[in-house]
């Protein structure tokens, strides 16, 4: 067998499951021939084998969504590109209602379905019970059919990807385990050389690789720390059986879902697989996962199982006389967040990963492997994958015991209701702001971020400090709104220390800079610059505030889920020969936003310092006293008024945040939570990133060319295709819609935008706006025949669809509070 590997590839791949080889599929039909897989054991000897094959397109993501949905056309096709079947078949599915609110839940699918463009139907009883005779129906409310849905067979798909491979030139090497990553330090960071090898017969060997891809499902943690690579999943024990036949099943049948009952059907050989997703799981593995778990199963637990039986009998009459053929206890990979994780690894360059695929690896494989390869081929990413984006963790994330709990609840929330923000509670509190306690003791109910532990807004007391989820106004809406009115009448104080914070430092850091953003940063010390970061297509990597501190140092402030990927995008910019180096400081400071009108007299009350606006105009930033404290104050906004955020050292925080709540009262000063911050900020237009502002569109669609540097000879990324973007009118815009009349509704984002009753968007950001008076909305218009033009968008009549129901809607193409910035800049 060593005598086929070679000692050198330009990408080796690690792991011989679905996803690995749809990896090495996409790049050979990319004509990239000088691929070699990697297997410990045979193809789809780990998860792949037993994974259950359900592929349904829909996805919280549009981004997501397209993913999927090549997936379905990939195994289509797979068949007639290299000769073997798949088992692909588009039976279609259904997700079934046993309550109003999953009803709900299930009209709002259907309508964000319409407008990701996929097929969707909300259905009747009667009509599922008719697609799915075996199933009982009088205790159903409804259901969605799905009918480019389907199923396939996991082992043929991955062998048909294998052939793939090998016809286009791609090798791929069985029963060898890598023992080691070699890597080597270059003037641009560390990066991988290769890997060591042993295969079953005990021979030993190296490959030397440019890139190498981390595949290998449950191992891939293991194989990450090999690399010094933090890869955060774990295993956790994944349940379903196969009956013998029942009558009224029949190959056509589709996918069946009833996720009250935490729990899934499909076909099989005229009997049925039944697994599900419980809500308190069992991880596995806590040990390591051991190198010969091949073709494995762990022992049946049907006490584990009993939840899922229980509500399977409920809605399947049928399997109380049905025999049970086999048991199937697969162990799988879950991550923090329930999202599979891509991409290049940040603590090692060209070392990608792909896993973690959370029991949806089957329908995720197809466009996560092309995603993947294609990120490989272009050396950034081509599309939005933000949600999946390795570096959407940081290091900690990979921590075993906070993993291990995590993980409990994250493989339940398959099926769990998708309730308007929802947090997870397992494994926290976990990282704390210096004013944890204190917000803590005044109420605050926290909601999670990076892991930051974050006030989404304060109750009356501890005990009401809770959200009660639905998707109507929840129980926290009034409180919102007491410090939404507070902000905008008075001041609030908000605790903002979970923002990331970059230092950028050295003589060239100037230059480096007006390379990497898009606004200009030649600016004098002490002022601020709003950006956007762009990538060579001239759309969105990230969006953030600078600011000057000296003329050889600036301070970067983006958002708190940005840390991990900004520092990495970022840093690999800097070139080798300029002075300029990246530091995270984001654990030196708290951040205290001090806002509303009476924020400049609060502020005054403290400190010596002058903050009239002739001292401190909007866009400035100085060192000030404040109380005993030495803090920065910088003069911006992201609610809408008049406010300073003040930078204060850590060990100061507490003692800031005293003074400002003991000189506050006679200004009407509250605390207020994130919740505020959205309902204020969309009531302003401001966009938020991975919301209004991703990888897929550009500042022209954003309404953001302002803050581009193209009348200046400047040279930054994006600046050639943002040129080519302005010679050709955008297709979409950026607007803000109100919900006029809609007082007793609420919208979360996601819902459909139509235009004269057609889908022409979907909703990105969404709040109770309590200035307005009605709900409030962000997103992006669509014209599907040309332009959006000013007289495209202005024109049609607007609605927004809220689980089938049509809600009214004006379209403002500036904000609808305070169009002029006159509050904010008083």
């Amino acid at each position: 067998m060593s005598a086929s590997i070679p000692q050198h590839a330009r990408v080796v791949i690690v792991g011989g499951g679905i996803i690995g080889c749809s990896v090495a599929y996409h790049l050979t039909k990319m004509g990239w021939t000088d691929v070699a897989l990697l297997e410990q054991g045979q193809l789809s000897c780990g998860t792949t084998w037993h994974a259950a094959g359900l592929v349904g397109q829909l996805r919280a993501q549009e981004s997501m969504t397209r993913l999927i949905r090549y997936s379905t056309a990939l195994y289509a096709g797979l068949e007639a590109d290299t000769g073997l079947a798949t088992g692909w078949k588009q039976c279609g599915s259904l997700s079934v209602a046993r309550t109003a609110e999953r009803m709900t839940q299930l009209k709002r699918t259907a309508a964000v379905a319409r407008a990701y463009g996929v097929e969707c139907e909300v259905i009747s009883p009667k009509a599922a019970g008719e697609l799915w005779p075996a199933m009982r129906t009088d205790d159903l409310l409804g259901a969605v059919w799905l009918p480019g849905d389907g199923k396939a067979n996991p082992t043929d798909l991955t062998q048909a990807l294998a052939r793939g491979t090998r016809m286009r030139g791609g090798r791929i090497i069985e029963n060898t385990r890598v023992t080691a990553i070699h890597t080597r330090q270059t003037p641009g960071g560390r990066e991988v050389s290769g890997l060591a090898w042993r295969n079953k017969d005990g021979e030993e060997g190296a490959i030397e690789a440019e890139i190498v891809v981390n595949c290998a499902g449950q191992w891939a943690k293991a194989l990450g720390r090999l690399a010094d690579v933090a890869v955060p999943l774990h295993s956790a024990e994944h349940y379903y059986i196969v009956t013998e036949r029942i009558e009224g099943v029949h190959p056509d049948l589709p996918v069946m879902r009833d996720p009250d009952g935490y729990i899934y059907f499909k076909e099989e050989v005229g009997g049925l697989v039944m697994g599900g997703f419980e809500p308190n799981a069992k991880p596995w593995g806590m040990d390591g996962i051991p190198d010969n778990f091949e073709f494995q199963l762990l022992p049946d637990d049907w006490d584990q199982f009993q939840v899922l039986m229980e509500n399977a009998l409920q809605r399947v009459p049928a399997l109380e006389t049905a025999q049970i053929k086999q048991f199937y206890n697969g162990p799988e990979s879950f991550t923090p967040d329930n999202n599979f994780i891509l991409g290049e690894a940040p603590e090692l360059r060209h070392f990608f990963v792909g896993a973690g695929f959370n029991s949806m690896g089957i329908a995720s494989a197809g466009g996560a492997g092309m995603a993947l390869a294609e990120w490989i081929a272009a050396g950034t990413p081509t599309m939005d994958l933000w949600p999946v984006d390795i570096r959407r963790f940081a290091r900690f994330n990979a921590n075993d015991v906070w993993l291990h709990d995590r993980i409990k609840e994250t493989l339940g929330l398959h099926y769990a209701m998708p309730w308007p923000n929802r947090e997870l509670d397992t494994a926290r509190p976990f990282r704390r702001s210096p004013l944890y306690t204190q917000l803590r003791d005044d109420g605050a109910c926290f909601g999670s971020k990076m892991g930051w532990e974050r006030a989404n807004f304060f109750a009356p007391s501890s005990d009401e400090a809770r959200i009660d989820y639905t998707f109507g106004q929840q129980n926290w809406l009034a409180w919102n709104g007491a410090e939404h009115r507070a902000c905008r009448e008075a001041v609030a104080l908000f605790d903002m220390s979970s923002f990331s914070k970059f230092l950028v430092k050295g003589r060239d850091a100037q230059a480096v800079l007006q390379t990497i953003v898009a606004n200009d940063v030649d600016v004098a010390p002490g002022t601020t610059v709003y950006t956007g970061m762009l990538n060579d297509r001239g759309t969105y990597e990230s969006d953030f505030t600078l600011c000057r501190l000296a003329f050889d140092q600036y301070l970067i402030v983006t958002g708190s889920a940005q840390t991990t990927r900004d520092f990495d995008y970022i840093e690999q910019q800097i070139p080798q020969d300029k002075h300029c180096v990246l530091v995270d400081v984001t654990g030196q400071y708290a951040v205290l936003a001090v806002m509303g009108p009476r924020a400049r007299d609060l502020l005054q009350s403290v400190s010596k310092a002058d903050w009239s606006n002739a001292a401190f105009a909007f866009g400035q930033s100085r060192e000030v006293d404040l109380g005993y404290a030495t803090v920065r104050a910088t003069r911006l906004t992201y609610v809408g008024e008049l406010g300073w955020e003040l930078y204060v050292p850590v060990e100061f925080a507490v003692g800031v945040y005293e003074t400002l709540h003991a000189a506050g009262k006679p200004f009407g000063l509250v605390n207020a939570g994130y919740y505020a911050i959205d309902s204020l900020r969309i009531e302003k237009g401001y966009r938020a990133w991975g919301r209004e502002l991703t990888p897929d569109c550009n500042p022209f669609e954003a309404g953001l060319e302002f803050a581009c540097k193209l009348k200046k000879d400047i040279p930054f990324h994006g600046r050639d295709a943002l040129l080519e973007l302005r010679k050709q009118p955008a297709c979409r815009r950026m607007v803000v819609l109100t919900a006029d009349g809609a007082a007793q509704h609420m919208l979360w984002g996601g819902e459909a935008i139509l235009r004269d009753g057609r889908p022409v968007g979907f909703v990105t950001s969404a709040a109770f706006g309590h200035t307005l008076g009605c709900p409030v909305a962000m997103g992006y218009v669509n014209n599907p025949d040309g332009p959006a033009s000013v007289d495209y968008l202005s024109t049609g009549r607007y609605a927004i669809d809220v689980a089938g129901e049509l809600l009214p809607a004006t379209l403002h193409l500036k904000a609808p509070y305070d169009p002029r910035s006159e509050r904010v800049k008083a």
